[in-house]
């Protein structure tokens, strides 16, 4: 494991995540990761499919991505996406090119939710947690191992 962060709003813990890499250290060209990466997300509250979708636009938008390209993703996630209850997990696992989410509704559940073969629609993922310019650099220096 490279690291973990708790993320907060107001008073609410929402989720715990993690970051891992085969060789445990985070390594990143420019701005993003191009090797392979696991971000697994606890999740400490429910949270609506259609939250986590609008979550996931607000961070594109802050990070700059074009509304077209927004559009786009966001009605591929919005098949991946499931609505999440406390305890539940979601992992999504990128070779530094594609990636995959996978929903674990249970602890001996398991289910891919979805396949990203587009590069910058994966590097757009996980910007939201691991770009310089994320929402969150707190949640980002300690998911990436800088406390």
């Amino acid at each position: 494991m490279v690291g973990q962060a708790t993320l907060s709003w107001l008073w609410f813990d929402v989720y715990t995540s993690q970051l891992r890499t085969p060789d445990g250290i985070y390594h990143h060209i420019d701005d993003l990761p191009a090797h392979p990466v696991a971000l697994e997300i606890h999740y400490l509250r429910s949270i609506s499919q259609q939250q986590l979708l609008e979550a996931t636009q607000k961070q594109w938008q802050k990070l700059g991505y074009s509304a077209a390209e927004i559009e786009r993703w966001l009605s591929e996630f919005s098949h991946m996406f499931p609505s999440v209850e406390q305890g539940q997990r979601l992992v999504y696992l990128s070779d530094g090119q594609t990636g995959q989410l996978i929903f674990f509704p249970s602890q001996d559940e398991s289910e891919i939710r979805g396949l990203v073969q587009d590069p910058v629609m994966n590097e757009a993922f996980l910007a939201i947690w691991l770009s310089p310019r994320s929402h969150y650099p707190q949640l980002r220096k300690q998911l990436i191992g800088i406390n």
